[in-house]
Formats: structure tokens, sequence, C-alpha cells
């Protein structure tokens, strides 16, 4: 039986690692709060107590946390996966890092003889749930062919973009145009309600005209509902789009909208809106408090 180690067990990963598990996978886990291991370990997961035990002769490593220091944590420390794995490992790293920081780990893993793929997914907790992720990788190629089996059992794409970084750089482009087409969809209903116009016949001809998208009709009720349950935490889209400024900067492009958009959703993360779903940017833009405040 193929041995994967899973490192961080939050609400995309939990998922991910139970349907490795029903794939038929030996699951070693670990998350930095332990509680978080409960379900996978019910399904007969080891529990580890770092992530350097958890890679010990484990075939593969996935692993999805929140942010560069968390991916520098859990892969390049004295008790990270690199200090653990035996080389001919593939890690494959579904969190949603830089590009620089994905070559960065690529180098020390190929250092160790260890094959690094980043793998950032699209997909909220439900798709994760369903196995209909997408994920957009980077890294060597023959690595990618062999960890087929795991991305099959996890979501229902996997496209190769090219060398290490790449499957950030595209990760980061989706999501800036993510972000920023949630902050227009929260104008528009802000614009849409004080004209009183009918809700249902609202979401009814923007979801059939040109403007009409999978994120149209997954947001924009949540606004009209102000049902701000998460699918993907503000304050991880407003990470994603300082770091897609950042790659910007890099690469000596201008990105006036994306700015425009990520200092939006940072002021709502200062207004304590972090934790709730990205559309919360609406209650932002309208001026209006936290639920249940």
């Amino acid at each position: 039986m193929t041995t994967v180690a899973f490192i961080g067990l939050g609400a995309m990963g939990s998922r991910m690692a139970l349907n490795l598990i029903a794939a038929g996978f030996e699951l070693r886990v670990y998350n930095r709060d332990r509680a978080k291991t409960a379900a996978a370990a019910a399904k007969g997961a080891a529990v580890c107590d770092s992530p350097a035990a958890a890679a010990k002769g484990a075939q593969f490593v996935c692993s999805i946390v929140a942010d560069d220091a968390a991916t520098r944590a859990v892969m390049l420390g004295s008790q990270a996966v690199l200090a653990g794995a035996a080389p001919g490992t593939v890690i494959i790293d579904s969190s949603t890092n830089t590009p620089s920081m994905a070559r960065e780990v690529a180098a020390a893993a190929a250092g160790r003889g260890c094959a690094y793929l980043d793998s950032p997914v699209t997909g909220s907790i439900l798709q994760a749930q369903n196995r209909e992720l997408v994920f957009m990788v980077g890294g060597d190629a023959a690595a990618f062919a062999t960890a087929q089996p795991l991305y099959t059992a996890m979501g229902r794409l996997a496209r190769r973009m090219g060398d290490a970084g790449t499957g950030a750089t595209i990760k980061l482009i989706n999501n800036m145009l993510s972000g920023t087409a949630t902050a227009a969809m929260a104008e528009a209903a802000q614009v849409a309600e004080a004209a009183n116009l009918d809700r249902a016949a609202t979401l009814e001809i923007l979801g059939e005209g040109a403007a009409g998208s999978r994120l149209l009709k997954t947001k924009l009720p949540k606004m009209f509902n102000r049902d701000f349950t998460p699918q993907f935490q503000l304050e991880l889209m407003e990470k994603d789009l300082r770091y897609f400024l950042l790659l910007a900067g890099e690469l000596d492009r201008p990105a006036p909208i994306a700015s425009l958009v990520r200092s939006q959703f940072q002021a709502a993360r200062r207004a304590q809106l972090g934790k709730l779903d990205s559309c919360a940017v609406f209650l932002q833009a309208a001026g209006e408090p936290p639920p249940g405040s």
C-alpha cells in the first residue's frame, strides 16, 4: 500500500485527506492543532508529532497550509518535511504560496533527492469534499506523472503548467481575477438593493448575461442573503492579492486594478471580516457591521 504523509488538515486539507484514505492510500498526518486530525484518525490515519515524522517512510507528501511562512515552517524547518523525507519522495504542495517560495522549496527538495510539485488548487470546501478540485502544477514532468493517482483521488483535473513556481503563478492570477470580480459584484449588489430590484430576477438576468459565471451564481446570492459562511476566507483572498502584487512588481508589470481591489479586501480584513467568506467585502463596501456585532 502506498503511504502518504498529509500536512495541514484545515477546511480543505481534511477533506482532501479523507478522499485519499477512501482511495486506498495509507495516511500519516500532521496538523499544528492536533484536534483537527480527529476525522482522519477515525478513518485509520496515523497521527504524527511533526511534519518530519509524518514524512518518514512516505512515498508522497501532501501539504496545504496558509502562506509562505507556514510553508517554510512545515517544509524547511528542523522538524519539517525535508528533514524526514527519503530520497525519491514526491511532495505535492497545494498551499497558495508565492512563486519564489515554491522555487526555494523545490531547490531544497532537489538537494535532498526529492521532487517538489507546487500544486495549488481551485475549488471550495464542497469541491474538495466531492473530488472536484483543479490542480495547477509546477515541477518535474516525471514526478507529475508519478503523482497522478493522488491528483485523481482528490480532484477532477491536474494540469502541469511548467517548472517549479508556475503553479503558484497561475493560482495568483486566478485569484486576482476572482477577487476583482467579487469586489465588483459587491458594488453591483449594493446598487441593485438601493434600486429595490427583485433579487431573484436580478440573479436570473445577471446569470444569463455576459458577466454570468459560476462565481456570480455562488457569491451574489450570499451577498443578498447576508450569508458569509466561509467557502474561502476573506483573509486568504487578501493574502493572495498581496502575493499577486508582489509578483507583478517582480515582473515589472503595472497592476492598478489589483492594487485597488487588494486595498478593499485589506480594509475588510482590518474591519474584522477576515474569517468570513471573501464575499464579505460587500459589508465593507456597504458600511454594514459584521453579523452578530
